[in-house]
């Protein structure tokens, strides 16, 4: 597969982009992209690549692709957003402002638990109807008449793609707008970041079509991979399958509002929405939050030792992930994404992420088409992660982040 790789790379971080150039020759990479932001600054930009293997169109500078549970953080920063205007209050109950949700063991759910994946509602029983996911109206009656998995707030089990309209729906309600104009209106446009939860009829870039990850058979079964695989009823399965046929290079599935796995972005549009993140909340007049409210979606705020669904040690704060480091466990290399301590982002299916470090003041993304093993990172993203914490000075991740 090709890999020529494009764009632009300060020499700072060239070590980066020689990781970056391994991946399509060694690690089965087909189109990808790169970038991070340190004081504001863009200093990696690169893209390479196959975008679609069928017709061999290269992945170009303004290539896009679904981002899967990325857009998670998209969804939980409309939040902060709202809880920082004083307008969302985090530790209310949710049925102050979604009143159709409180009943069926879910009475005692509040915004933070939402956020934190404890809302109980991470899986559907009953199955989606055909083109239920494309149904903002349905899923959320779904979500209201779904019977809570657990007590809220007493364990977590990571809510796969029901985040989007658990957490959508407070924002829809709370300011009046529907999630993907919301965040359009308040941090997409604003930034100039090309980031959407749900794609606008007038649509110009290409979208590069999944690669689903082919198994050789060598892998180390993992807890939730056995239960999705063996248990049809089982909570892994019930989140992942039973989606009313969803698939990701679904155009339809491309213009809804599916806030927990259905946006389409790239790694530059993915930094532009992280930089002001990694600056104090602003960055070119643009503030999408103050200080405080920013100090606090850095804080871990859930930490399991089993998540419910993902059967891994998972740590969130407020609807973005933290550093997960689960590489003394069997499988490890599936269940880990090794960032820094004071880092926070999201991951996406096959090995996307995107995160912010105010550390550091790094904005990182990277972006493919090819899905990789595992449901955290691998190797291909990992790599450029610690590439770049080690060009900025840090030392070592033995702790489980990146320390200096």
């Amino acid at each position: 597969m090709s890999g020529t790789v494009a764009g632009s790379c300060d020499p700072k971080f060239a070590a980066l982009r020689e990781e970056f150039e391994r991946n399509f020759a060694e690690r089965g990479e087909v189109g990808a992209s790169v970038c991070l932001s340190v004081d504001g600054e863009t200093l990696v930009d690169l893209w390479g690549g196959v975008a679609d293997p069928e017709t061999g169109e290269a992945w170009e500078e303004n290539t896009t692709s679904i981002v899967f549970s990325c857009t998670k953080a998209a969804v939980a920063l409309c939040a902060h957003i709202l809880i920082d205007r004083g307008e969302l209050e985090l530790h209310r109950p949710v049925a102050d402002y979604w009143p159709g949700f409180a009943q069926k063991g879910k009475e005692a759910t509040t915004v933070q638990m939402m956020l934190n994946h404890q809302s109980a509602v991470p899986a559907l029983r009953e199955p989606v109807k055909p083109g239920g996911f494309l149904d903002w109206d349905y899923m959320i009656e779904r979500m209201e008449q779904e019977e809570a998995w657990f007590e809220p707030g007493v364990t977590a089990g990571y809510h796969m793609i029901n985040f989007g309209w658990t957490v959508g729906e407070l924002v829809h309600r709370v300011s009046g707008k529907k999630l993907g104009q919301f965040f359009c209106d308040e941090v997409a446009d604003p930034l100039g970041a090309d980031f959407w939860i749900g794609i606008p009829e007038d649509f110009d870039h290409p979208i590069a079509p999944i690669q689903m990850y082919q198994p050789t058979g060598s892998e180390t079964p993992i807890p939730f991979t056995i239960n999705l695989m063996t248990q049809p009823d089982s909570l892994q399965s019930l989140s992942f399958l039973n989606t009313g046929g969803w698939g990701p290079n679904d155009a339809d599935g491309h213009r809804a509002e599916i806030g927990g796995g259905g946006g389409i972005s790239n790694a530059r549009g993915q930094v532009a929405m992280y930089t002001p993140l990694a600056n104090g909340g602003s960055h070119n007049g643009v503030t999408l939050v103050g200080a405080d409210r920013l100090a606090a979606m850095e804080r871990c705020s859930v930490a399991t030792g089993v998540d419910a669904t993902l059967l891994s040690r998972t740590r969130f704060a407020s609807g973005f992930m933290k550093s997960m480091d689960n590489r003394a466990y069997p499988g490890g290399d599936q269940t880990s994404a090794i960032i820094g301590d004071r880092a926070f982002g999201h991951v996406g299916a096959g090995g996307s992420i995107g995160f912010a470090d105010p550390e550091c003041n790094l904005a990182f993304s990277y972006t493919m088409n090819q899905m990789g093993l595992g449901i955290m990172l691998n190797e291909r993203c990992q790599s450029l992660i610690d590439r770049a914490y080690e060009i900025l000075g840090y030392r070592s991740n033995v702790s489980g982040a990146w320390v200096r």
